[in-house]
């Protein structure tokens, strides 16, 4: 077993564009970067720029809020035209406050405003107004589609894991999180294998998607870093087919609803 890995950005990676060709951008980068691509090897892939590649943009002026999102836009001082985004994109409401919106995602997890977000967003052509981006709408099958792409063109047998920022219930600050993956062990069951003194472990579950993604989301950064896709070598577990269901909690386990 491996007992490194390593985390290289992929440097020079353009603005990404609505239509843009992700696949062919971070295979580019690779050649920039000099790296040959082995079996094992993972890309985390932030979901901004997936997102931008696939035109999930809202532009706010296109956005009529419905008399809910109104409601509560008045409770939490947010524009209502964003809250009628951040309602089309969640399942249900579960908490809120002052310019904040908790709720289950219509892919299934908990997250701050259903992922919808300002930051790092320019809008598609010349038009103006205020854009905002959504999560892609299915990130599993996103991540299996750059997955193919660079496999078909390297050879090698790789992950892909698209993470994003999430806050944390008991704890400030965000960290990264998977919420699409392909080709790679997102929950890993340990259980049964022996301790140090050979007790079999009972309970012990590993999130390694998210673990790798907040690793990855160290050296991406937050802000103007421009470093949105990650190359990981070394993972110290073989690769398997995957998604983003093995590690989202089943609502009768969720004692926090």
């Amino acid at each position: 077993m491996t007992s490194q890995m390593i985390y290289t950005a992929l440097p020079g990676l353009p603005l990404v564009r609505p239509g843009d060709d992700l696949a062919a951008m971070i295979l580019e980068g690779l050649e920039r970067a000099a790296l040959v691509l082995r079996n094992g090897d993972v890309f985390v892939v932030t979901q901004k720029v997936v997102s931008k590649a696939e035109a999930r943009l809202i532009n706010l002026d296109d956005v009529d809020p419905s008399p809910e999102a109104i409601f509560l836009a008045e409770e939490i001082q947010k524009d209502p035209r964003l809250v009628e985004v951040i309602l089309r994109e969640s399942n249900q409401v579960l908490r809120k406050r002052a310019d904040l919106i908790i709720v289950e995602h219509k892919l299934g997890f908990i997250c701050a405003n259903a992922g919808v977000d300002h930051s790092n967003i320019q809008g598609m052509g010349e038009r103006q107004g205020e854009w905002v981006s959504m999560l892609p709408e299915n990130p599993d099958a996103s991540a299996q589609k750059l997955r193919q792409r660079i496999q078909a063109a390297t050879g090698a047998q790789i992950g892909v894991l698209i993470i994003d920022s999430h806050g944390r219930a008991w704890r400030l600050g965000t960290v990264g999180v998977a919420i699409g993956v392909a080709g790679f062990p997102a929950l890993l069951d340990l259980r049964g294998r022996p301790d140090l003194y050979g007790d079999p472990l009972q309970i012990t579950q590993v999130g390694l998607a998210d673990e790798i993604a907040a690793g990855a989301s160290v050296l991406m950064g937050q802000a103007d870093e421009r470093r949105p896709v990650i190359h990981v070598r070394g993972l110290p577990y073989n690769l398997r087919e995957g998604s983003l269901s093995e590690i989202l909690r089943p609502k009768k386990l969720d004692l926090f609803r």
